[in-house]
């Protein structure tokens, strides 16, 4: 590939991967605020000093994965784990950056029950002879695998999801493969599915969501080697309120939030002012949905059918 062409992707990545990344834990830079923090140096008004940070950080702490590319995964080392964690909270929770949790946590909205804080610095030591061992996992199952062990033993007081999904993507960078990025809509999906597994029910999901992942960034290199044009997000004014949806399938807003919420349905974009919009393609999903309720299936089998159909 050109080497214009392979920096340009280097840098859309870089974006892409920040904006998704921090937007899962809430973190309110859109895509486009986010390319203008991390490529500009720029502030955005309205949006607080935290966000910015965020968005720095994450960029800086990809770059420290990118350099260690060259490497095995069965090289990396505590050290690397605590300087991705250390960089992502520098600024914004010095006392706790690149340091294992002394206190016990919870997930906010979830039932799983998180390890003692006084088990996590053996549980990390384990982690890390497991990482360093010589793993027959395929490169995506190894990624996913390392990524669902360090967010179960959730090492620190806060950061362990995007520490955890720069793990992953370091791993797969080391061995060829393009970084995975768990876009904003699936944020629902990914938390599920993680807790599923988390729960003691399969990892099929999650493992599936992370490959899925994998297989889209393989797209949009090939698409950029064959010069297709990415899809562009839609613009704003193509986007439905939550009512114009609602009434497109005969429904009313309350069945749309309760669809969005299940995981059913996804969000396109939000506003600065908290209103969700949707895809025109959301009309025949709602519809879809419609038909296998009709057939008497639950929202967890609707769910599942919709995600074997993607």
């Amino acid at each position: 590939m050109p080497e214009a062409l392979l920096r340009n992707l280097d840098q859309w990545f870089r974006v892409e991967l920040t904006y998704t990344s921090n937007a899962i834990e809430g973190n309110t830079l859109t895509r486009r605020e986010t390319a203008l923090v991390v490529e500009k140096g720029l502030t955005v008004g309205g949006k607080s000093l935290v966000e910015h940070l965020e968005a720095t950080n994450h960029a800086r702490a990809l770059d420290f994965v990118k350099a260690q590319v060259a490497r095995k995964p069965s090289e990396i080392a505590a050290r690397e784990i605590l300087m991705i964690h250390e960089t992502i909270l520098k600024g914004i929770d010095d006392a706790n950056a690149g340091q294992f949790r002394s206190v016990p946590v919870r997930i906010s909205g979830s039932t799983v029950v998180l390890p003692n804080p006084m088990k996590v610095p053996d549980l990390m030591e384990e982690f890390g002879v497991w990482l360093q061992s010589e793993s027959d996992l395929h490169p995506i199952e190894l990624a996913a695998e390392a990524h669902y062990r360090l967010v179960t033993i959730h090492p620190f007081v806060d950061g362990n999801g995007r520490t955890a999904r720069l793990l992953m993507n370091m791993i797969l960078m080391m061995q060829g493969y393009p970084p995975a990025i768990i876009r904003k809509r699936d944020r629902l999906a990914y938390i599920s599915s993680l807790e599923q597994a988390q729960t003691g029910g399969s990892k099929e999901d999650y493992l599936k969501l992370i490959a899925k992942a994998v297989d889209r960034s393989l797209d949009i290199y090939l698409k950029a080697l064959l010069g297709v044009e990415e899809r562009q997000p839609l613009a704003r004014e193509k986007l439905l309120k939550i009512g114009q949806l609602a009434k497109l399938i005969g429904k009313n807003n309350s069945t749309i939030r309760h669809w969005t919420k299940g995981g059913l349905l996804t969000v396109e974009e939000t506003t600065d002012s908290g209103y969700q919009l949707y895809s025109p393609d959301a009309v025949e999903q709602a519809k879809r949905i419609l038909e296998l309720q009709n057939q008497r299936f639950t929202l967890s089998e609707i769910r599942q059918k919709l995600t074997e159909g993607k």
